[in-house]
């Protein structure tokens, strides 16, 4: 006879690589009937009475490679063996590794069970028959439902408290670099609690879409787990992206996360739009319960815009309304949605893609207007916006829109992807309408001066102009105000690329900033937007500090061009002077103007010397100090450094007595600090930044991105440390030479490079540091021992020795 067959394990059947859901949900199953006719006729039991319960995801038939086996083993009163039953149930299934979820309980137990605990009556929800007495299962889920049903008033408002708790928590799945596909906002768990709202027959819920949704973040978790081997995760970390994207057959990481950010921006659209309708229904029953009404009353259509109604909280189309013969109504009804704080109803916006008549080219003024006002309605923006894309009408409304939808941005600082922080950008200029000429141009600069972003393009902000200057023209703007916009967005970096590494007491960083914006009202137009790009990208990007910079940065460009007044370098303080006279090291230590918490001045006075800027920076790194800024002044042979720092300084004493011990040659400065940048490396890893040259509080350039010109094209993980770059700004200035470092963050690196600079024999009048992330971006002011520039060769030369010290 044939040899039969053997019978594959558990772990065989659920692990092996390749295999679908379905199939791992398949084999699962023949498993446990198996197990349990063998264990009914080992305890010579009937299958009445006792039954095998897929929950959760294996109730749903969603196993993965790594997943977890919910099982029930559900009985009543005529099956007194169970115990035993379950042994051989279980044992088996541990014999073979798998991780099992298991329970043993009767009817009554598993209701209190589901009553007491919300995730409990979730994966009970999900309920699906394995094996043994079938009737008993239809009764589980029969009353299961009926209970989840009655409760659900109740229970609902604790289920939407644990759904925004996790999301505050693990984050979106859309502003991740390595997102949960499971718990983020947008994860697998919303799309389970979807399923669960469905199952109240309170609200509708788009179960299709919803279901679509989960399918494609159930096909990335399948090739995680199987990429992941023994370690399985359902966050998906850097280092496994690149393999993950080949397993689904995408282009490569970048298109793995635009596919995931997609899903689970999708995902998180559908789950909001469904809780907002549920607090409408528990609303409705509440007042209806209030006024013990015996009839429910039914909607009313409020009209709201030309061819657009409110209904239940809903922007709808009126009865009224032109479908495909009106070309403004999609602007008017997401306006009307947005200016309001109501929902675009997503049956309304698939009727409107589906119908709509485009707008003539250049737009009408009604249509401009209607545009403005939408980019301008604050935070209510965001979901109508996103409906508007789920549907496809943004696509038509800004053609580009599809090259950054969903862009991945690998630097740590931003938080969303670029179209998210585009919207985020808007949001933050609404705020600053008041203080502008011309709103409408703040608003169209903020949906646009990224928009260069996501081909990797060299410079996003030249490439963004050129997108500028296409869609101005066909949104019905002027000539002379489509070069306004295009100006916005290619030098939306400049006030804060210049305030943070430029000296603004030179007449010609002035000059320069005044040449490039031509008039105050664009002036006011391009720090409107700076700050408004800064607060949308990140905490980092817009502190009190780097405010302030471009406040004085925009205060004297404006008098520059209202009055013609150029800055001139500010002299030292009376008393700065006579400490100086003084003779001898001295420091005193001040808070910094404005009162920012964590910031000081630091003024430092010591008999002139070459090195001693480098010397004082080494100390100041060693005290776990950040500098933002330097500045030296010389004086009867004194010198006298400004430093503008973030930390928590040593006292007045100590710092005096290190720094004495530091010039006198007591202290082994190379040394220390060389310890400190390999203790930095090994536990920081290349991710969160604070160093004595530079801290990440001051962070370099606004809206820098990964295919852009800014500091901040660093790995997301930290493991690839690109090259330092050292380069002679030409024409910067007229009076020194400046000379800009960018390098990977550590802490002795400031002190390095002006030890350097010290060497060469060259003198730094003033420094400006900056960071984005792991990046620093260090700007040295040189001058001759003598004063003025650097000759030609010699900046060369000292631009080659800084390169080659830090290679």
């Amino acid at each position: 006879m044939p040899a039969s067959t053997p019978v594959p394990s558990a772990r065989e059947l659920l692990t092996q690589v390749g295999r679908s859901r379905a199939e791992r949900t398949r084999g699962a199953d023949e498993r446990l009937r198996s197990l349990l006719a063998d264990a009914l006729t080992a305890t010579e039991t009937t299958a009445s009475g006792v039954c095998v319960v897929a929950l959760g995801g294996y109730g749903r038939e969603e196993l993965s490679a790594a997943s977890d086996l919910d099982v029930l083993l559900l009985h009543d009163d005529r099956c007194p063996d169970v115990a035993a039953i379950a042994e051989r149930l279980w044992y088996p299934l541990w014999d073979d590794r798998i991780a099992l979820d298991h329970s043993v309980r009767t009817l009554d137990e598993t209701l209190t069970a589901a009553a007491g605990d919300l995730r409990s009556a979730l994966s009970l929800l999900d309920a699906r028959h394995v094996a043994g007495d079938a009737a008993l299962t239809i009764q589980l889920r029969t009353t299961l439902l009926a209970a989840w049903r009655r409760t659900a008033p109740r229970r609902l408002p604790e289920l939407e408290e644990s759904v925004r708790e996790r999301g505050d928590r693990v984050g979106e799945i859309a502003a991740l670099l390595e997102p949960d596909l499971k718990e983020a906002r947008g994860g697998l768990r919303d799309g389970v609690v979807l399923r669960a709202l469905a199952a109240t027959w309170l609200v509708e819920v788009p179960q299709a879409n919803a279901a679509r949704i989960r399918e494609g973040l159930l096909d990335v978790r399948d090739v995680l787990h199987e990429v992941c081997g023994r370690r399985p995760t359902d966050r998906l970390l850097a280092d496994l992206q690149a393999d993950v994207a080949a397993g689904l057959g995408l282009a490569d990481r970048d298109a793995l996360l635009r596919h995931v950010y997609q899903l689970g921006r999708t995902m998180s659209h559908l789950s909001d739009v469904t809780w907002r309708r549920v607090g409408r229904a528990l609303a409705g029953r509440s007042v209806r319960r209030g006024a013990r009404s015996r009839q429910r009353p039914g909607p009313v259509l409020t009209p709201v815009a030309p061819g657009v109604a409110s209904v239940d909280g809903e922007v709808v189309l009126a009865p009224d309304a032109r479908l495909g013969t009106d070309p403004m109504l999609p602007l008017r009804a997401a306006y009307a949605a947005a200016d309001r704080g109501l929902l675009l109803a997503p049956h309304t916006a698939d009727r409107l893609a589906g119908a709509h008549r485009p707008l003539p080219t250049p737009w009408p003024d009604e249509a401009r207007r209607l545009f403005t006002a939408l980019l301008g309605a604050g935070p209510d923006l965001l979901p109508v916006w996103e409906a508007c894309d789920q549907a496809g009408l943004v696509a038509d409304l800004v053609p580009e829109w599809d090259r950054v939808r969903c862009a991945p941005q690998y630097s740590p600082v931003h938080r969303h992807t670029v179209d998210r922080h585009l919207l985020d950008t808007c949001v933050q200029a609404a705020r600053l309408v008041r203080w502008v000429y011309r709103p409408d141009l703040l608003l169209v600069a903020a949906l646009l001066h990224d928009m260069g972003k996501g081909d990797g393009s060299p410079d996003h902000s030249v490439t963004g102009a050129r997108i500028a200057a296409r869609l101005a023209p066909r949104w019905g703007f002027d000539a002379d105000d489509t070069a306004t916009l295009v100006l916005l967005v290619r030098h939306h970096l400049l006030l804060a690329d210049t305030a943070t590494r430029r000296d603004l007491d030179d007449p010609t960083t002035i000059k320069q900033v005044a040449a490039v914006v031509r008039d105050a009202d664009t002036l006011e137009l391009l720090a409107a937007l700076t700050e408004a790009d800064a607060r949308a990208t990140g905490s980092a990007a817009w502190t009190p500090w780097r405010a302030a910079l471009v406040e004085r940065l925009v205060d004297r460009v404006r008098r520059t061009l209202e009055r013609g007044q150029l800055p001139q370098p500010g002299p030292l303080a009376t008393w700065q002077r006579l400490l100086a006279q003084r003779g001898g090291l001295d420091v005193v230590i001040e808070p910094r103007e404005g009162g920012e918490v964590g910031a000081s001045q630091l003024t430092v006075v010591a008999p002139d010397q070459m090195g001693l800027l480098a010397t004082v920076a080494g100390v100041l790194a060693l005290a776990r100090l950040s500098v933002r800024s330097a500045s030296v002044h010389t004086l009867d042979g004194m010198g006298v450094s400004i430093w503008s720092v973030s930390g928590d300084p040593p006292e007045r004493a100590v710092l005096r007595e290190r720094l004495t011990a530091a010039l006198a040659g007591g202290t082994d400065l190379a040394d220390r600090l060389a310890g400190l940048d390999a203790a930095y490396a090994t536990s920081s890893k290349g991710r969160t930044r604070r160093r004595g040259g530079v801290g990440t509080a001051g962070a370099g350039p606004v809206g820098a991105a990964q295919n852009g010109a800014g500091a901040d094209a660093a790995s997301a993980d930290g493991a690839d440390v690109a090259a330092a770059q050292v380069r002679v700004v030409g024409g910067a200035s007229t009076a020194a030479t400046v000379l800009e470092v960018r390098a990977h963050d550590r802490p002795g690196l400031f002190h390095h490079v002006c030890a350097v600079l010290a060497a060469a024999g060259c003198s730094v009048r003033s420094a400006h540091v900056s960071t984005w992330a792991d990046n620093a971006v260090d700007v040295f002011y040189l001058t001759r021992p003598e004063g003025g520039p650097l000759a030609d060769t010699t900046a060369a030369e000292i631009s080659r020795s800084v390169r080659k010290s830090l290679a």
